[in-house]
């Protein structure tokens, strides 16, 4: 039994790239984690007309966001720039997944606060923001997969 736990984690480490991974393209560093800090006009440029957009309310009135729904992920939007993104996969973990898929795949240099594991990234070459990489549990599944700018 313990041999099949060690192997299924190393299928899973093997297959997914590290959660710290960027490719630099044209001078920028491209990626899942770059995404944050877009400006508005680059997410649409780059994206197109969103499915949809709505409105996100914080737990306090300066908390609010507006999102932009595409395919890939949810754009949160606060003044002109993505703070975070909202994925439904990333690195080999994905919603609905037992919590020990991201318990493996992040390590021990996440934080466990109970409810969701922070795994920080520091700052992309050129962003001047941290960024994290947070992944929300409910009744022990993976329930959402966020990159944001930690310090918000």
């Amino acid at each position: 039994m313990h041999g099949k736990i060690l192997a299924a984690a190393f299928l899973l480490l093997a297959a997914a790239p590290p959660a710290w991974a960027q490719v630099r393209q044209g001078g920028r560093y491209d990626g899942q984690f770059a995404l944050v800090g877009m400006r508005l006009g680059e997410l649409v440029e780059r994206f197109g007309a969103p499915a949809s957009v709505h409105a996100a309310r914080g737990a306090e009135e300066w908390q609010d966001d507006v999102v932009f729904v595409y395919p890939h992920g949810d754009f949160y939007v606060h003044r002109d720039r993505v703070w975070q993104v909202g994925f439904g996969s990333i690195y080999g973990m994905r919603v609905g997944d037992p919590r020990g898929v991201a318990d493996l795949i992040l390590g021990e240099r996440a934080r466990d606060y109970g409810g969701f594991l922070v795994y920080p990234l520091g700052s992309l070459p050129g962003a001047g923001w941290p960024i994290a990489l947070r992944v929300n549990f409910a009744a022990g599944r993976i329930s959402a997969i966020f990159v944001y700018r930690s310090d918000f």
